[in-house]
């Protein structure tokens, strides 16, 4: 679908996926092959090194068969995210707001790190190094463990609010489903086929658009 979208001129400017998506290095890489930033859930067992993780070369003993892999190698070094995040403590974590919300201002504590994702089937950048990206931990007061993580590939000199605010974008996502359900009928289609399923996808999405339109546009003045 992105790449339906990039062919028509549409290239997202940032991607965000729970953890889904998120956990996937493939997921993750094939966005970095297409040039497109996301910011995407991820659970805490995944593994990644320290920012100052040195790889070094591949050295063959000289016995058995010779490596097929001749980059650049990391040391057994990478341990889980959360374990990253312990490491930082608790003290490492800042108070941030995301949003107006019903009951009012909806905050939290996160830790910012930076990180490299290990695995492999991440790319490297060109000189053979894993890449940076940056690991965010949700771990409200009270919690004895953070409770969300995110890894993200938008530039390190982001500020950790807007982090925090593309993170936590997928609520409008699922308020956008819930409405598509609930009140325009997406969940109603009950046919076989992909084409009729298509079609009937796309006028409620079209719907979604006009009723979204209708209610950003300035209400008209009254008549006197």
């Amino acid at each position: 679908m992105l790449d339906a979208l990039i062919e028509q001129g549409l290239r997202p400017p940032l991607v965000v996926a729970d953890a889904g998506y998120g956990d996937s290095s493939q997921f993750r890489g094939a966005l970095d092959e297409r040039g497109i930033g996301y910011i995407v859930q991820v659970k805490g067992d995944a593994l990644a090194h320290a920012p100052d993780v040195v790889a070094v070369p591949r050295v063959w003993s000289g016995r058995g068969r010779p490596p097929t892999r001749t980059g650049l190698r990391y040391p057994g070094t990478a341990v889980s995210l959360a374990a990253h995040v312990r490491a930082a403590g608790r003290d490492a974590a800042v108070t941030l707001t995301w949003r107006e919300g019903s009951k009012g201002a909806m905050s939290s504590q996160f830790v910012f790190l930076r990180v490299r994702p290990a695995g492999h089937c991440i790319a490297r950048e060109a000189d053979g190094t894993l890449p940076e990206r940056w690991l965010i931990a949700q771990w409200p007061d009270g919690e004895s463990e953070p409770v969300k993580y995110w890894l993200s590939s938008l530039p390190a000199d982001t500020e950790p609010a807007d982090l925090i605010r593309y993170g936590k974008i997928r609520w409008r996502i699922e308020h956008d489903y819930r409405e598509l359900k609930t009140g325009l009928g997406l969940d109603h289609f009950e046919g076989r086929s992909w084409t009729g399923w298509h079609r009937h996808v796309t006028l409620v999405t079209a719907a979604h658009l006009f009723v979204t339109m209708l209610r950003l546009d300035p209400k008209a003045a009254a008549p006197v």
